[in-house]
């Protein structure tokens, strides 16, 4: 009896053995196939290294005192509307607050001086509940 637990054991031992051996075998594998992958990106790491590229153009901005000059020069509109919100946007439908971020406003009491334009007008009208509107 003693004789079959012996047998038992070393063929337990053999069979683990097999097992280590073979996944050993499948372990170098995937190593053996990423290195095969990253081989051909080395090169084309080399290729694109080799290749100049063109230098950026950087778009020079005009000096301060130019700007305020040429915003000066520009004409005010004769006619303009100061809106001012004075209600929370928080509740309301997603496209008047579309509409009031499209007027410009940001917070309660954000004043801004529009253009009076058809467009506008509307704009006013649509969420007219919010705002306080000075001619």
């Amino acid at each position: 009896m003693a004789e079959k637990k012996t047998a038992a054991r070393k063929s337990a031992a053999t069979k683990t053995a097999a097992k280590k051996a073979a996944a050993k075998k499948t372990a170098e594998k995937p190593a053996a196939k990423k290195a095969a992958r990253a081989a051909p990106k080395k090169t084309a790491a080399r290729k694109t290294a080799v290749k100049k590229t063109a230098p950026k153009k950087t778009a020079k901005q005009a000096p301060a005192a130019a700007r305020k000059a040429a915003k000066a020069g520009k004409p005010k509109p004769e006619k303009t509307v100061r809106i001012t919100l004075v209600k929370s946007v928080i509740g309301t439908r997603a496209s008047h607050r579309a509409t009031v971020r499209g007027l410009g406003l940001r917070r309660i009491r954000h004043s801004v001086e529009l253009e009076d334009t058809p467009a506008v007008r509307g704009m006013i009208n649509k969420v007219g509940y919010l705002l306080r509107v000075e001619a």
